[in-house]
């Protein structure tokens, strides 16, 4: 998860945005940051992303399994992946909740905005693909990422017990418009 970066209004979006299109965000270093589909040839970067920020890290395969999904996204700067965000879309109890699954920027990048970046590009994807709401799971100490949640109208909805191998994971959930 990534640290909390600067939140500014011109991150937000108040209409959804097709999938397939790059997005270029100004970034904090006077270099350029886009948010584009992942691709193959990015799974390297994303799955080393990964192992330097979870102790329990997704294994390549699972990130796989995500290409061609509308969202699995990822910031590129300087032509090199430095975070990445994996969401999806699923019916519950005849409503479309969106799920953001993973979400990580590279130790070098957090706190840059990077995060926030691609919360938001991926919020108004998943409103896009018919979500009517927004989930994800946050470790309980982690309050750098729960800080940056709550920035973007995520709020806590219930804890899970030993959700990661030992610690809690506090859901929250963001209804969107």
């Amino acid at each position: 998860m990534s640290s909390p970066g600067v939140v500014s209004e011109r991150f937000f979006y108040r209409r959804p945005v097709h999938a397939n299109v790059t997005v270029q965000f100004p970034a904090d270093r006077n270099d350029d940051l886009s948010i584009r589909p992942a691709k193959r040839a990015d799974l390297l970067a994303v799955v080393r992303i990964e192992n330097a920020s979870f102790p329990q890290p997704w294994p390549h395969e699972a990130f796989e399994r995500f290409l061609g999904e509308p969202g699995f996204l990822v910031a590129v700067s300087d032509g090199a992946v430095v975070g990445y965000v994996v969401g999806d879309v699923v019916s519950n109890v005849g409503r479309q909740l969106g799920h953001i699954k993973d979400v990580a920027v590279h130790p070098d990048r957090r706190g840059n905005g990077v995060g926030s970046a691609l919360l938001s590009r991926s919020i108004p994807v998943l409103a896009a693909h018919g979500a009517d709401s927004v989930k994800l799971e946050v470790r309980e100490s982690n309050d750098g990422a729960k800080h940056l949640y709550r920035k973007f109208g995520f709020e806590p909805l219930r804890r899970v017990p030993d959700y990661y191998d030992g610690e809690d994971a506090i859901v929250m959930i963001r209804k969107l418009e």
